[in-house]
């Protein structure tokens, strides 16, 4: 992994972690979500990062949370994607 991978992918786990702070029954009246925003890298590289919920399957099942982070629209494909999913039988 190079560094930038290795940033790109910080950025993009430190993300993930603060989206799956919100729990399914807050997400379910809003779905499906999304924002985007411009950062700084924990390297203190400029870049945008994408934050989506989305019904996994079907609406009002699971949502899926994906998280791209990329060096600007040119350079999306060079982005780190993660996601995960927040189900709806441990929703509080």
């Amino acid at each position: 992994m190079t560094d930038l991978e290795a940033d790109l992918a910080a950025m993009a786990e430190d993300e993930l972690e603060r989206a799956a702070s919100l729990s399914w029954s807050e997400l379910a009246p809003i779905m499906p979500w999304g924002d985007s925003f411009d950062g700084f890298t924990p390297a203190g590289r400029n870049v945008t990062v994408e934050r989506h919920y989305l019904w996994a399957e079907k609406p009002g099942g699971d949502i899926l949370c994906e998280i791209n982070v990329f060096g600007g629209q040119s350079r999306f494909d060079e982005g780190v994607r993660l996601s995960l999913t927040i189900p709806k039988e441990y929703s509080a």
